[in-house]
């Protein structure tokens, strides 16, 4: 049985290539016009413009999104040479799942994104799954003359999953795949994937994490090529609701200590039919010693990244210069219970905003994350549509309109008062809304998108919760809001929810609520924000043409 089921899957890989043999895409400039030539293998014509970005009803304006059809987990962030790389997870044939490539996309503000040519396709070691990728600084492994260059560690799904690297010698415009792989294979696991590598100074090697069912195995490496199992984590630890997926690890100071650092352990939990949840993600916080993790915290914690429905498979940029002294964070915005039936036509995923990733201690000593989206959100500001101070909600009016957009930026403090509820309401109309709310009763922030739109599955239309004590008696709130995404953070990202909504173009409007009793707005400021594809859309039409 196993060796028919072998047979059948090379089977199926061998039509797969053969629709994927050609997998160049080439860049031309025409009288100031950019256009994009997709792989040759492809005879269909078809031209998209960035015009038809901008008013796309749900394509996120300033989220990354495919060019067109599936896309899902981030993989293989990496600074190099200037340019953030963003691979990910794709299917150029289809707006569904399917045989898994790795997309492509670079930019140098981790706003703008310059679509590049597939770089990773299935061969006959599988599939292309998720994985990362480094600056092999030091040549460690022979590929580049005594230079440097990129190294990809990715999984390949065929009849198992193994790991395989490809390197590249241009920058990451063209991939070469090992001959050696794959480079670490396990005969006996079933779910066997999604390597994150890092240099470890200290031991001068380096370090895989990888996904093994439910926990995860570190192993170790001089050379990229050969990998020593080191140890393993976690079959006792967090939360084990589904399969574990896409971990990450590194080492961050604690902020406002005398020198304190922690490593954090970040691990994503696939869908559980019976968790209303769906996928989402944990981390741990502890210790490692180049070949251990050690949790800080008893086994039965689980610290949730983001207390939302729709952040999943994040990880972060490797080899961002020391100078930048940051952590930048992508993940996957959509969730396994829904992900295939979202309402998009010609394009199917967005990733969440980059955030920077900081350590802190709460006022009972213990170490969390937090999470705030990376300063350049600021070169999206256009103008200010709101500045408020000291308003008091639900004295005479229990509502208080205050702007209108599908593209803003909320900044806004409350002090609490007697109201059992209060919050903001955005992308409002007579039939729809986004509440973004505080139960002050609960001591809890929440999300209540029951009538944000269109409904995808039985589970999307919820008012969901995550747990939020006051600080001074007052919480603060920043909340970046998209054509069909929300995302929170609170009290300076100590708690974060993000959420995918689906209204018409014409729910645009902002209020302010109180229930049951009186709230202080502190202050509250609204940016309007630019659209990444309005320059295109205002000034001469970019071309992207298909073939």
């Amino acid at each position: 049985m196993k060796s028919f089921k072998k047979v059948v899957i090379v089977i199926f890989l061998i039509f797969i290539l053969s629709l994927t043999a050609c997998s160049g895409t080439s860049f031309t400039n025409n009288k100031g016009k950019k256009e994009i030539t997709a792989s040759k293998g492809e005879k269909q014509m078809s031209t998209i413009s960035y015009a038809d970005f901008y008013k796309d009803k749900y394509r996120p304006q300033f989220h990354f999104t495919p060019l067109k059809n599936w896309m899902n987990d981030p993989n293989g962030m990496v600074y190099y040479k200037g340019e953030y790389h963003l691979f990910y997870q794709h299917y150029p044939y289809d707006i569904k799942w399917g045989a898994m490539h790795w997309g492509h996309a670079v930019s140098k503000d981790l706003i703008h994104w310059e679509y590049l040519p597939i770089a990773l396709w299935p061969d006959d070691n599988g599939f292309i799954f998720s994985g990362s990728a480094v600056v092999d600084w030091n040549d460690t492994s022979g590929f580049f003359k005594g230079g440097s260059g990129l190294v990809a560690i990715f999984t390949q799904a065929a009849a198992k999953q193994t790991q395989s690297i490809a390197y590249s010698t241009d920058d990451g415009r063209t991939w070469t795949m090992y001959k050696g792989n794959p480079v670490l294979v396990d005969e006996t696991a079933k779910d066997f994937r999604d390597p994150r590598v890092f240099w470890y100074k200290p031991g001068g090697y380096w370090v895989m994490v990888l996904a093994v069912g439910d926990h995860v195995r570190f192993y170790t490496s001089s050379n990229l090529k050969e990998w020593e199992f080191a140890s393993e984590f976690g079959k006792q630890d967090g939360s084990h609701e589904g399969v574990w997926e896409c971990p990450d690890l590194f080492e961050l100071p604690v902020e406002g200590t005398n020198g304190q650092s922690k490593w954090v352990l970040i691990v994503s939990i696939g869908d559980n039919p019976m968790a209303p949840e769906g996928s989402r993600t944990q981390y741990f916080i502890g210790h490692f010693d180049g070949k251990r993790f050690i949790n800080d915290n008893p086994k039965e914690t689980v610290l949730w990244l983001d207390y939302g429905r729709d952040n999943y498979a994040g990880v972060t940029w490797s080899d961002i210069p020391e100078k930048q002294k940051r952590r930048i964070f992508i993940g996957w915005m959509s969730n396994w219970k829904y992900a295939g039936r979202t309402p998009t036509t010609s394009w199917r995923g967005a990733m969440t905003f980059p955030r920077e990733l900081k350590l802190f201690k709460d006022e009972d000593g213990r170490i969390y994350l937090a999470q705030q989206p990376v300063r350049e959100l600021s070169k999206l500001r256009d103008k200010r549509l709101a500045n408020l101070k000291k308003v008091l909600i639900g004295s005479e009016k229990a509502t208080l309109p205050v702007a209108s957009g599908d593209l803003l930026e909320i900044i806004a403090e409350f002090e609490l008062g007697t109201a059992e509820e209060f919050g903001i309401k955005v992308r409002k109309s007579d039939s729809q809304e986004t509440i973004v709310g505080y139960d002050a009763i609960q001591k809890k922030l929440f999300i209540d998108r029951s009538r944000s739109g269109d409904i995808v599955d039985e589970t999307f239309p919820v008012k969901h919760y995550a747990p939020l004590k006051t600080r001074n008696n007052k919480i603060r709130l920043h909340i970046l809001v998209d054509r069909s995404s929300v995302e929170i953070f609170a009290n300076d990202g100590k708690v974060v929810m993000t959420d995918l909504i689906f209204p018409d173009i014409d729910s645009q409007n902002v209020e302010l609520f109180s229930k049951d009793g009186t709230v202080k707005v502190t202050s509250l400021t609204i940016y309007k924000l630019r659209s990444i594809y309005e320059k295109y859309y205002s000034a001469e039409e970019l071309l992207i043409s298909e073939k």
